[in-house]
């Protein structure tokens, strides 16, 4: 298997997350449905580490994009979080940290 499709792989939930932002246009469906997403692509394939990376990238998320947003670096339509960015957008970038740690690793493979 190359190392594209194994990257392309790891990246396809991220994708699909991405992809249904303008479909689901409730934020809390959507984030409901990226917990899913989440759950479901943990228990296909769960590597050491992923449960950490995952915490520091919706950890890490809310606080920059917090920041972003207040200091008008960005501006969000939907601020069902804080008032502020979308609730789904931690759950995004978290599952975006696990696709990166796991590209890196293939990279270096």
């Amino acid at each position: 298997m190359s190392k594209i499709y194994k990257i392309f792989i790891h990246a396809l939930p991220v994708l699909c997350m991405v992809a249904l932002i303008p479909v689901v246009t409730n934020d809390y469906i959507l984030t409901f449905i990226y917990i899913g997403i989440i759950i479901l692509s943990m228990k296909i394939k769960r590597e050491k580490g992923d449960l950490i990376v995952l915490s520091f990238g919706f950890i890490a998320m809310i606080v920059f994009e917090y920041l972003f947003v207040s200091t008008g670096v960005e501006v969000f339509i939907r601020n069902t979080l804080f008032g502020l960015m979308p609730l789904w957008l931690p759950f995004l970038w978290a599952y975006g940290f696990v696709a990166i740690k796991r590209g890196v690793k293939v990279l270096g493979e």
